[in-house]
């Protein structure tokens, strides 16, 4: 019967453990997985079309999310920055990442009725 007990609190310490684990990668894996590489403008519209990488952009992702897109930015540079989307509607646009982690990924960015940049987030398809 202790032997019981004891198996049963150690797999319990042992799931909370990897639970606790597991969600604070889940929270900061958009900086672990897309933080390989500072945003640069030629290579990001070079690697559009590239299949040498998988995961063409997403080296750069976290950089340009975090450092160059500005809240309040027109939907116009922001275009003029990175180019042609992947994706488009009245109020967002989706740049392609590559697959990244076995999935494939993509920048998706989102406009206020002004076309003023909201927020952005990376996204898994």
């Amino acid at each position: 019967m202790k032997l019981i007990k004891n198996a049963t609190i150690a797999f319990a310490v042992f799931t909370l453990i990897l639970t606790i684990v597991f969600f604070t990668w889940w929270a900061f894996k958009d900086k672990f997985v897309f933080n390989g590489e500072k945003f640069d403008q030629v290579k990001w519209i070079q690697l559009a079309t590239s299949t040498k990488n998988e995961c063409k952009r997403g080296d750069m992702a976290y950089d340009l999310q975090q450092n160059i897109l500005a809240r309040g930015t027109q939907r116009e540079a922001v275009t003029a920055l990175l180019g042609r989307p992947a994706f488009e509607d009245e109020n967002s646009i989706e740049y392609d990442l590559g697959k990244c982690m076995h999935v494939y990924h993509g920048l998706l960015i989102f406009f206020d009725q002004n076309n003023r940049l909201i927020n952005s987030r990376i996204s898994s398809h």
